[in-house]
């Protein structure tokens, strides 16, 4: 629970090696996660090369920890070696659509957390990054994934060079429900939100970006529409290239 707790993302790492048998323990340990039926539809790319690495900043927005980190995972929606089993056991496989992406991509993200909780664990440090899906496109061509694989998301691993404060998080009473779900009155979404408004970091980049409030922070500067409508077409037409939609 301690390591769950302490969780924080880590930016900067020593420079300093992780054994293969240390990341090797973490990802069997990952792969104790649940799974839809048992298929474990994921695979995982373990990226240590340098040059891969300077091929894939970019496509991660060119955020430092790609290149400074000594292990990139990039987790990945699998069903390709699923498919080919089902083939050579006589077996038709029916899952180019999209409810089985979501099957793999729930599977890949599941497994995801379970390597990330055990890397801490073990003292490492690791990075979620968003920017996966904005260019699967490219990650695809970069990691040479086949048809049948999307990459879902991306951690970066290593020894902590630094230990920055804890983030914010929701009350509790934000997130959690009883028996069913509760709608929230604008009384409510005050008193939910109003700690993450009055962080001082918070109200900082209200006034850096010129808003009025830290929601139009988010809505006119970090998860803008247009990017939204952007990045989704193209996460759409590689769902249809890597043949979960026809």
């Amino acid at each position: 629970m301690k390591t769950l707790l302490d969780h924080r993302s880590i930016r900067k790492y020593k420079d300093r090696v992780i054994s293969d048998q240390l990341l090797h323990e973490i990802i069997e340990a990952g792969c104790r996660a649940s799974t839809t039926g048992n298929m474990q539809v994921y695979s995982i790319i373990n990226t240590t090369d340098k040059v891969i690495k300077e091929k894939l900043a970019p496509t991660h927005f060119n955020q430092p920890m790609i290149t400074t980190a000594p292990n990139v995972l990039t987790f990945c929606a699998d069903f390709n070696r699923f498919n080919k089993w089902c083939t050579q056991n006589n077996a038709e496989p029916g899952y180019t659509n999209f409810l089985s992406f979501m099957t793999a991509a729930i599977d890949a993200l599941l497994v995801a957390q379970n390597v990330c909780i055990a890397a801490e664990d073990k003292g490492l440090g690791i990075c979620y990054l968003g920017t996966t899906i904005y260019n699967a496109d490219k990650i695809i061509d970069i990691l040479n994934l086949p048809k049948g694989v999307v990459p879902i998301t991306t951690v970066t691993i290593g020894w902590p060079n630094e230990t920055p404060a804890l983030t914010d998080r929701l009350p509790l009473e934000a997130i959690l429900h009883s028996q069913t779900y509760s709608d929230y009155n604008e009384q409510a979404i005050d008193k939910i939100y109003a700690k993450k408004e009055a962080l001082e970091e918070n109200k900082q980049f209200v006034v850096e970006n010129n808003k009025e409030s830290l929601a139009q922070v988010f809505t006119d500067v970090r998860y803008k529409k247009q990017d939204n409508e952007f990045f989704s077409q193209k996460l759409f037409e590689v769902l249809k290239q890597q043949g979960f939609i026809s």
